[in-house]
This record gives C-alpha cells, structure tokens and sequence, in this order.
C-alpha cells in the first residue's frame, strides 16, 4: 500500500536510513564492548540480526497501524489495554531515570581530561559534575523547546559525530603507520568465551541498539513504505555496525581491557592516539568541547521521557503533578521528579567503591528495564496481527503471521538471553559478592518495571483523568515519544 506523506513531501530511503543511524549511534557504549575484545564483532552481529532488525520491522509496522501519539505506550495499550500501555510507557520512563548518572557519568570522565584525566575516577568529582550538570540542565529545560532544536543539532554533531569520526580516522592511521593493537587478533578470539564473567557486556548490546523504533514514526512519510522502509533498514545495518566496529576498534586498539576505564575509555584512546601523532596538546580543548557536545544533547533530550508519561498521566493512570506543566509547556512536576532520582542514584559513585562498578551497576539496571518495555512491544506486535487483523498497515512484516511470528521470535528469545546474562556478575564489580550483585539487579529490575507502576494502578483515581485526555493521545507535543539512552 502507498501512502503520500503528509505537505506532499517525503523521504528518501537514505534520509529515512540516517534518521535511523542516527537514533542509534552513540560513542558511550564503545569502551563497555570493547571489554569483549574481538568477539565484540560477533556480539554486534547478534544484536544487528536478532534485536535491531526485528524492532525496526516490528515498529514499522505498528508505528505505521497506529500513528497515533504516545509512541510505545499507544502500540502496547492498542494490544493490552491501559494497564499494558502505563507499565510499557513507565519502563521507558524509568529506565532513562536510571540512566540519566550514567550519561552524566561520562560527561564528567569526558570533562576531566580537560583538567587532569586522574580525576574521572574520583567519585567526589564525578559526584559533584553530575549534580551541576544535572540540576543546570532541569533548570535550563522549565523553559521549554523553544531553543532546543539547533542545541540538539549542533550539540550531536559536536558531541557525538565528531568525536566518533576522529577515533575512526586515526585508527586508520595508525592501521596504515602499523602499529600494533593493545588487544592482539587471533581468528579464534572472533568467537566469544560464553564465560561467566564476560556474558554480561552482551546484554548491553541492547542498549547499542535501542531507540531504533523511532525511525518507525517516519515510515509514512516515504513514498512507498513496503518498499522504501526496508531498503532503508538495510542501508542503516551496514552504517550502524560499520561505525559501532570501527569505534569500538578504536578503544581497544590502543588501551589494553585491564586499563580500559568505563566511563573513561573514549577519551583514553583519543587521548592515546592523538599522542601517537605528536598532537596530544589537542586533547584537553577537544575534552572540552565533546563535554559542551555532551551536555547539549543530554539537556535536548532530559525533556523527552517526562512528556511521554505525560501522555499515560493525562489518562489517570498517575496523579496530576506528573502531567503539570508550566507556561512554557515544559512538565515541571516530572523534571523535578526525575532530578531528584537522578541525583539519589548518583550517590552510588560515592557509595561504591570503584567509578566501574557503579556505572557498571546502573548500565545493567537501565538494560533490564529496557529489555522488559521491548518484550512488550513485541508481544503488542503478535497479538495485534490477531486482535486487529484488518487495521491498515500501510507496511507489514513480510512474510504474513508466519513472518510475524519469526521475527517477533527471534527477538523474544534475544530479548530473553539478554535479560538472563545480564544478572550475572561481570569482573569489573570486583567488591560486591555475587549474592549481593544478584539480589540488587533482580530486585531494582522487578520493583523498577512492574512493582512501581503497579502501586500507581492500584491507587489510581477517576478526578486524575486530564479534562483533555483524548487530546494526548492524537499526538503534537503532548504525545511525542521519549528519547533513547543511546542518543550519548
């Protein structure tokens, strides 16, 4: 089925393709695989075959069935009704609550090369930079979005773009030069180990990938969605898994794992191999500027989940300060909410002993989440080829209910893999005991993604339906999905 996009416009598939790479690509997972070392290639395969192509399908189709606003609260709440809808759309919420240190985190790292790389691992510094940053950014945002679209733009290319095609080019260089790689290859060592303590960093190949559903909100506004959307998911597979290789290659090129720092590992190979060149003066002015990149992309973005609860809030499902927005149409009672969760979970890098364990311990929670909000999404996907089998699908998964079935299988069994390993202890949480790592990960999972929204059902009440609640749900601002953790 063709369908015009809307002012007679319309994308091509290598605009719709970079929409794509774009809501994906981030340099912050880099040193996190790189801690695989060479089977980092073939965890990046798994996650391509197995999680990023059946979401981007899968969400093609229903964002294309279901246009509506909410985004993955209106698919899941489409499938299994409002209760469904809250719990999906509140993971997505949370999980970038949880995630918020964690981007701030690396921030700090990014930021202390600027001064003196020794002060990424200290917690009181990390502590006190996350916390500026933090509340600066809740602050700047009561304004709204009125200036946020430049700040986005310039601030991922300056953040994000710049610095991941640097890393690429003196890789390259130093391919040619000869150099020898801190991790030495081996055919065999293209294989993962399947140990124990390394199964973990697997799991985070979903967060590599995540946010790759948005480019299904865009497929309508292609010529031919049937035809245009795949090509254009083909075209962002090759992209998206030849920059994440290379970046990913760059870190472990030149910084041995036992020295690979989490949060600071970007900025350790940059900082490396620009030394190799003879330019090593050059990496505290670009500290500084990746660290203003940084920040302006995590301040676009710190507004996006708040306004996606917005939507479930306008139905009832929470009480009114969770929908409560200000002149400038910002939702003060979220930026606050979530500020202050943002800032009781960055005690952890004071609490625990070591910068690696605690963002560590907060990427593995932020997986979990997200891993439970995508099981939703697929489920919706199943049952609706059921529930609603003639709702217009301007594109569908190939392949009829079979095809549906295979893709939304092949995730689900990913999805379920990933969540399992990802309750393992991996090495670099050296000073917690297994029991103890265990206990923490199933109890924040499970409190965090059903235990929460569910306390918010049961003390639900008719007087906090918004009076224009159907409002929210036939999109503009108030409906607008939440963004990716991926996007730093």
């Amino acid at each position: 089925m063709k369908r015009a996009a809307a002012g007679g416009t319309s994308l091509g598939v290598f605009a719709l393709a970079m929409i794509e790479v774009t809501a994906v690509l981030g340099i912050r997972n880099f040193p996190v695989m790189a801690e695989e070392g060479w089977s980092m290639i073939f965890w990046y395969l798994f996650g391509l075959v197995a999680f990023f192509l059946p979401l981007s399908l899968v969400a093609g189709e229903l964002a294309t069935a279901w246009p509506q606003g909410g985004g993955i609260y209106a698919w899941v709440r489409q499938a299994f009704g409002e209760k469904g809808g809250f719990i999906a759309i509140w993971c997505e919420w949370i999980e970038d609550v949880v995630w918020f240190p964690v981007g701030l985190t690396f921030i700090a790292a990014t930021f202390a090369y600027a001064l003196s790389p020794a002060l990424g691992a200290d917690p009181r510094y990390v502590l006190v930079v996350c916390l500026v940053v933090l509340w600066a950014v809740t602050a700047v945002n009561l304004f709204g979005e009125k200036y946020s679209a430049p700040v986005s733009t310039w601030g991922g290319v300056i953040g994000v773009i710049v610095p991941a095609a640097l890393m690429i080019v003196l890789l390259l260089a130093s391919i040619v030069r000869g150099d020898p790689s801190a991790v030495p290859f081996a055919p065999s060592a293209l294989l993962p180990d399947f140990d124990a303590s390394t199964l973990p960093f697997a799991a985070t190949v979903i967060l590599v990938f995540c946010g790759v559903e948005m480019s299904g909100f865009h497929a309508l506004e292609t010529k031919d969605p049937a035809r245009d959307f795949p090509r254009a998911i083909t075209l962002a597979m090759v992209i998206v898994f030849v920059l994440t290789v290379l970046g990913t290659l760059a870190v472990m090129w030149v910084v041995p794992a036992r020295q690979l720092g989490l949060a600071t590992g970007v900025m350790q190979a940059i900082q490396a191999m620009l030394d190799e060149v003879g330019a090593g003066w050059l990496t505290a002015p670009f500290a500084v500027l990746m660290s203003a990149g940084l920040v302006a992309v995590f301040s676009t973005w710190f507004l996006g989940p708040g306004k996606a609860l917005g939507v479930a809030a306008a139905q009832g499902d929470m009480s009114p300060v969770w929908r409560r927005r200000n002149r400038h149409g910002s939702p003060v009672g979220v930026l606050f909410i979530q500020a202050g969760l943002a800032t009781a979970l960055a005690l952890l890098f004071v609490l625990v002993p070591s910068i690696n364990a605690a963002y560590w311990i907060l990427t593995a929670i932020t997986t979990e989440l997200i891993i439970v909000m995508y099981l939703f999404v697929f489920a919706a996907a199943l049952k609706l080829r059921y529930a609603q089998p003639d709702a217009p699908r301007p594109y569908r998964v190939p392949g009829g209910k079979a095809g549906m079935w295979l893709v939304c299988g092949v995730a689900i069994a990913a999805l379920v893999f990933s969540l399992a390993v990802g309750f393992l202890p991996p090495s670099v949480v050296g000073g917690m005991s297994p029991a103890a790592y265990v206990a923490v990960l199933v109890a924040a999972t499970a409190g965090l993604s059903l235990g929460a929204p569910l306390v918010f059902w049961l003390r639900r009440k008719p007087g906090w339906v918004a009076p224009d609640a159907a409002a929210y749900l036939l999109g503009g601002e108030a409906g607008e999905p939440g963004a990716a953790p991926g996007d730093v």
